[in-house]
């Protein structure tokens, strides 16, 4: 759960506990550090400036822009003319040129007698190659604004390089407490939209529980009902969230962009996700590949077994952005003339196919968190199985690490249907699966949206039986 970076008041109640933490701790060095990351349109930014507004002290928001140095120098001295603090008139007077003057001029305008709070939005924004912008923040922290009673909120969303910041051997090394602010998980998309544990799976698919987008969702409106009215609406969170994150990571014309599109279409191999991007070269692939995995954006997966493999799959990491990249990104134009409509019947009739693998995530999850139980043991790697031509693949796979395993500790299948539950017909082909990866009887399981009409399985689970991997 997240924490108040000052009192470590639950995330809920963070904006409302008051301030009074800010007092800070020793008097020689009162200044405290948080370094707060989380992917974008998540809320950071927002619930970090709700509790600045409510702790009662004086504040900064700074936001970085990415433009010149010159410019985001200048949106500095505009933000400090908009905060409140006392003396922040000194930072617009001075029109510092460099990083190494503006925090000597922030310094200066932070009040020595109370606390108060000093956020810089988007920082990797201002992480250069050679390090100069960290080991300017370094040295201003080292040297004056520690000694204030300040907290100083560092936030970003290149969830790479807000880790780099605080990595060793790196200037700000180990002088900030690291945070991380994730999406609403599926119980805490059911609990806040009213939805039955199901229900819940599908809205946190669609909505990736990504709360400006879960703030549109009318409590207890099933997903057809949100979508059919978000789908209505140009400016719906659902459809301009992704274009917007999009934008701020790549360029239109990045190659990055162009292979996070075939990947979101439902390419997974290294030839597909070539051929999908019109062709692209190997080389130039390999290093868009590259660059989305270490952005966290894509994952890259191998199969799960007692053998090497290097049968690597990619998938698009953010639920929500996988359903925008699949399912509304190539319809934009025909929802912006008013043709929603069309696009909600594509997804009606590929909604099946599509949740049954994009559940399988959250499923691998939710089974890594619940386990061990009368069922199961406990699975230190829980991922899936597959081999090049797709002859045998196995949704869930159990084993003490990965992804190569010294023991298989059980093999499930995934039937994420309405109106059909797990049968002996799933039962056996389980087994031959089964038989196809290891010949030891490993325990099998299934997971099943409608539940289960055989007998036969070691263990089975339900979306309601998933939620509970996420304590409310």
């Amino acid at each position: 759960m997240e924490r108040c970076p000052a009192c470590t008041s639950a995330r809920s109640a963070w904006p409302e506990c008051g301030g009074p933490c800010l007092a800070g701790p020793a008097p020689e060095r009162p200044g405290r550090c948080v370094m707060l990351r989380g992917r974008r349109r998540v809320g950071k930014s927002r619930l970090v400036e709700r509790f600045a507004e409510r702790s009662g002290a004086p504040f900064l928001f700074y936001a970085a822009t990415g433009a010149s140095p010159r410019d985001d120098l200048a949106r500095l001295a505009r933000d400090a003319q908009a905060s409140t603090l006392p003396l922040a008139g000194l930072v617009a007077a001075a029109r510092p040129e460099s990083w190494d003057a503006a925090f000597d001029v922030l310094a200066a305008a932070l009040p020595a007698d109370r606390a108060s709070v000093l956020v810089i939005d988007e920082v990797p924004y201002l992480m250069d190659t050679d390090g100069a912008f960290e080991g300017m923040l370094q040295r201003a922290w080292d040297r004056v604004l520690e000694t204030k009673p300040v907290l100083l909120v560092l936030i970003g969303s290149d969830l790479s390089m807000m880790e780099a910041l605080n990595s060793y051997g790196r200037p700000f090394h180990q002088r900030g407490r690291e945070m991380v602010l994730g999406p609403l998980n599926p119980a805490e998309v059911g609990q806040m939209l009213g939805l039955d544990p199901a229900e819940a799976f599908d809205a946190a698919l669609v909505t990736g529980g990504l709360p400006l987008i879960c703030a549109e969702w009318p409590r207890g409106a099933g997903l057809w009902d949100f979508l059919g009215e978000a789908l209505s609406d140009p400016v719906s969170a659902l459809l301009v969230s992704a274009e917007r994150s999009l934008a701020a990571e790549f360029p239109p014309q990045a190659q990055a962009r162009k292979v996070l599109a075939a990947i979101g279409s439902g390419e997974r191999t290294f030839t597909n996700i070539a051929r999908a991007a019109s062709g692209i070269g190997a080389t130039p692939l390999q290093r868009a590949l590259e660059l989305l995995t270490d952005k966290r954006i894509v994952a890259a997966e191998l199969p799960v077994s007692l053998r090497p493999s290097k049968d690597r799959r990619y998938r698009v990491t953010d639920p929500y952005l996988r359903f925008w990249l699949h399912l509304l990104g190539p319809s934009m134009e025909e929802i912006e003339r008013g043709r929603g409509d069309l696009t909600l019947a594509r997804i009606r009739e590929s909604w099946t196919s599509w949740c049954g693998r994009a559940v399988e995530p959250l499923v691998r999850e939710a089974l890594a968190r619940i386990l061990p139980d009368a069922g199961l043991p406990a699975a230190p790697a829980v991922g899936g199985y597959w081999t090049r031509t797709n002859d045998v693949e196995i949704d869930i796979v159990g084993a003490d690490r990965a992804p190569i395993a010294k023991e298989l500790l059980f093999v499930g299948s995934i039937k994420w249907l309405e109106q059909s539950p797990f049968d002996r017909h799933d039962l056996a082909a389980l087994h031959r699966q089964r038989a196809a990866l290891t010949g030891e009887p490993v325990p099998v399981m299934a997971v099943s949206r409608s539940g289960v009409d055989c007998p036969g399985l070691d263990a089975a689970y339900g979306p309601g039986d998933l939620l509970t991997a996420w304590p409310l």
